[in-house]
């Protein structure tokens, strides 16, 4: 017989799979389409970034295991996350590519408020989660709250301006670099 958790997180992890499934698949008809693509390193950060996302998320949802009960409200709430995580991953890539040339700076700049926007929802989330599910306390709120102020930053004043792009994939870049760094301990999973 399987446990509550179990039974949940299944459904979880297809939903992530997808996700992963529609960046690999994207990287992939890159690669395959590469004569014809002109790549923008900002665009494949947050490709890696979002990629990584998935990853991190199944990995902490293993948090869950002693959590209970398990009510189906809490489920679709706990759900969000990956189903918005699985919309950006698809909103990074261009759908069908045309013929001609592929060119990711362009597809960038003409969807990165969509983008960004799906990114806020997922820091809103992140941060419902660690307040309402995981019991996190304020200290640890602080790199959320930054993140998600700036990304709705992006979105309402429609910031296009190239360098600023570039520098908030180093910036963006270098915060997970340091949550891995200062929550390496954190990151455990042991029974």
């Amino acid at each position: 017989m399987i446990s509550a958790f179990e039974y949940v997180t299944v459904f979880i992890s297809i939903i992530l799979g997808l996700g992963v499934t529609q960046i690999l698949t994207g990287i992939a008809d890159l690669v395959h389409q590469n004569e014809r693509v002109k790549i923008y390193w900002p665009h494949l950060v947050l490709v890696f970034l979002v990629l990584v996302l998935h990853v991190q998320e199944w990995w902490v949802t293993f948090e869950l295991r002693s959590y209970g009960p398990w009510r189906l409200p809490v489920f679709l709430f706990i759900l969000l996350y990956p189903v918005v995580l699985y919309i950006l991953a698809r909103l990074l890539f261009p759908f069908g590519f045309s013929e001609g040339i592929i060119d990711l700076k362009k597809f960038y700049f003409e969807n990165y408020r969509r983008i960004f926007l799906f990114g806020s929802i997922l820091a809103l989330l992140s941060l419902l989660d660690d307040i309402l599910i995981r019991n996190y306390e304020a200290l640890d709120l602080v790199g959320p709250c930054i993140v998600l102020a700036l990304l709705i930053s992006i979105v309402i004043f429609k910031i296009s301006a190239s360098w600023f792009h570039q520098s908030l994939a180093v910036f963006m870049f270098l915060l997970l670099a340091l949550a891995f760094a200062l929550e390496w301990d954190k990151w455990l999973v042991a029974n």
